[in-house]
């Protein structure tokens, strides 16, 4: 980590034995009730009617060829930042490589200036029950695995069975409302959701990756490997290197390239992902065109490393993009697995002998803003009292959370930016004596007689100087404080079982949260080896929220559930918020086209660029 942390299948009716038994189809609703869409959303709104040609934002005659290279800035469910055993990334066991999911097609797909709508992918349209429990998918002709064999439906059906099943703890638990998969004929596949179903669970199951049934009838789905599986998306794998890099190659006869959907999208003839254990030694790496794309995350870089010869005279631009999604749960988060963690006062404490302040302005050269709420840079943080739509969701929960939740939402401490603020400490400390916390002999002694220890657990070493000024400020409170740096498969085994005191991560939140959060803050999750619920969060009135998250009707319902979950979650003290920028800085060779205008909701990276080969010409000439 360095400014920023990371900042993610067998038909029930063929498997015989291995059937799920949670996947059983009651008799199909009538055919008639049942209302045909193009595209479906959280709220049933779509931008794009039915017969579009394009996405606004692309170039739908964009040029197809050369290469896009990068150090991929994000992953899901068991992909790993910086490096790579498996390319089963579907699957808890393994550290799997990025960019999987382009080797596969799914249902529906999305597009960047919506905040969740899908439109028909492998799937030409879907209709929905009245009661919103039963959606039949009507798949395309002509569609195939990349080695020629017929996609069905049969296909669809094991590949959410299988998922449900043997899938990422993260998939499961977002599956939990499936609860029938079949597929009726080669063309239609029929999906049931349990009542009450969470409201983006349909959109969840339609961007699932499909797979082969023939494929995996032979080979083990719950097993790492480094054998590519057989695809059915735009790329598929190509030469690769464990741990150093892959490259995945366009599908150039691919049934859905041109689609509305993807119009002007996957211009790329390979895209390949390059992995570093240290990004000092990647952006070396970017400096002498090693890979052509880096999206910087290091302020220090930004404002130091840029006068190689490659920006001085052109060849490399930098930009800085506005983001106008939620920009995340960013910061450290606390094991309240451990007893020494159990004490909400225990948790401020430790808030209050980080220096933000000091921080932002030595290390990171003033570049960021401090983080409040998991719901940064959105309409779902709270902010000053509760509104009596808050309140209306709170009041049941009076005298079972802290009464701050119905005043003004915690706010982390400003410091005078000395990077050891005197009365922070003396605050930390009395909070500390408060919960039998004591000092004997300049130590700080746990209830119990123990000394109070705290072991700061990453990955990535250019994350270091952020902890060093915490560590000495923890130091003077007593605390035997300690940063322990890991190898990536061991940093993700220690995180996968929750073997931490401290960690930092950054989690992107959705402009459309639902069930998803669950996997962040649930009970559940908190008992489940695989999740993102770092912080160990198990609170009824959480859950209870959480549902009320999923079940939200209108959008100004969700955004007051999710204040109103922020509320709460931050009076909790699960973490130590750190900070955020609502931009990205990108750095690339001059050699890519884009369009003129970038999708609301992401970069346009690699999404909507593509390869300028006169560009390219010229600055082979100029190098």
């Amino acid at each position: 980590m360095t400014d920023i942390c990371d900042v993610t299948r067998r038909d029930a009716l063929v498997l015989g034995a291995g059937a799920l038994a949670s996947l059983v189809v009651p008799p199909a609703a009538a055919h008639e009730e049942e209302t045909e869409r193009h595209g479906i959303s959280a709220f049933g709104d779509l931008k794009y009617p039915a017969g579009f040609k394009h996405f606004d934002y692309v170039n739908p005659n964009a040029p197809k060829g050369g290469s896009f290279s990068q150090v991929g800035p994000s992953a899901a469910f068991n992909q790993n930042l910086v490096t790579f055993n498996s390319l089963n990334s579907y699957i808890l066991k393994g550290d799997a490589a990025q960019g999987m999911e382009a080797t596969f097609a799914t249902l529906m797909a999305g597009g960047g200036d919506e905040p969740d709508s899908l439109y028909g992918l492998a799937a030409r349209a879907v209709r929905i029950a009245p009661d919103g429990l039963t959606y039949r998918f009507l798949l395309r002709s002509g569609l195939t695995f990349h080695d020629g064999s017929p996609l069905s439906a049969h296909d669809v059906a094991f590949s959410l069975s299988i998922l449900k099943e043997k899938g990422h703890p993260i998939i499961q638990q977002l599956m939990r409302d499936v609860v029938g998969v079949e597929a009726t004929d080669n063309a239609t596949v029929v999906v049931r959701f349990a009542p009450g179903r969470a409201r983006d669970v349909p959109l969840f199951v339609a961007s699932l990756p499909i797979f082969s049934r023939k494929y995996y009838s032979v080979k083990p789905f719950e097993e790492s490997t480094l054998e590519p599986p057989l695809g059915s998306g735009s790329y598929k794998v190509g030469r690769f290197e464990a741990g150093r890099y892959i490259e995945y190659e366009r599908v150039k006869d691919w049934w859905g390239a041109d689609l509305p959907v993807l119009r002007g999208r996957n211009n790329f003839d390979v895209l390949r992902f390059e992995f570093y254990r240290d990004r000092d030694v990647a952006f070396e790496g970017f400096t002498a065109k090693n890979f052509t794309f880096w999206e910087e995350f290091t302020a220090r870089f930004w404002a130091t490393r840029y006068d190689f010869p490659a920006f001085r005279d052109g060849r490399v631009k930098r930009e800085v993009l506005v983001d106008e999604t939620p920009s995340g749960a960013q910061g450290w988060f606390i094991n309240t697995r451990r007893d020494k963690f159990k004490d909400r006062r225990v948790r401020e404490a430790l808030n209050y002998a980080f220096d933000f302040e000091w921080t932002n302005k030595t290390i990171m050269y003033g570049s960021y803003e401090r983080v409040y709420s998991v719901y940064q840079n959105s309409p779902m943080m709270a902010v000053g009292k509760p509104s009596p739509e808050e309140l209306a969701l709170l009041e049941p929960f009076r005298g079972k959370v802290p009464d701050e939740v119905f005043g003004e939402p915690f706010v982390p401490p400003v410091s005078d930016a000395s990077g050891q603020d005197r009365a922070l400490l003396r605050k930390a400390s009395a909070l500390l004596q408060e919960a039998g916390f004591a000092i004997k002999d300049g130590k700080r002694m746990m209830p119990k007689g123990e000394q109070l220890t705290i072991e700061f657990l990453i990955d990535q070493p250019s994350f270091q100087p952020h902890h060093m000024p915490f560590i000495k400020n923890l130091g003077i409170l007593g605390i035997e404080a300690t940063l322990r740096v890991v190898d990536p498969v061991q940093y993700s085994k220690r995180a996968d079982e929750f073997d931490f005191d401290l960690t930092s991560r950054r989690f992107s939140m959705s402009s459309t949260p639902g069930e998803g959060l669950k996997s962040l803050f649930s009970s559940q999750a908190a008992a489940t080896k695989g999740t993102r619920n770092l912080a160990g969060v198990a609170d009824p009135v959480i859950d209870a929220l959480l549902d009320k998250i999923a079940a939200a009707e209108t959008r100004p319902e969700l955004h007051v559930a999710c204040r109103a979950l922020d509320r709460v979650f931050r009076a909790g003290r699960y973490w130590i918020s750190g900070w955020h920028k609502p931009t990205h800085w990108i750095a690339y060779w001059d050699v890519f086209g884009r369009p003129p205008t970038k999708p609301r909701y992401g970069r346009g990276v690699t999404d909507t660029w593509w390869y300028d080969r006169e560009k390219a010409a010229k600055l082979d000439q100029a190098g």
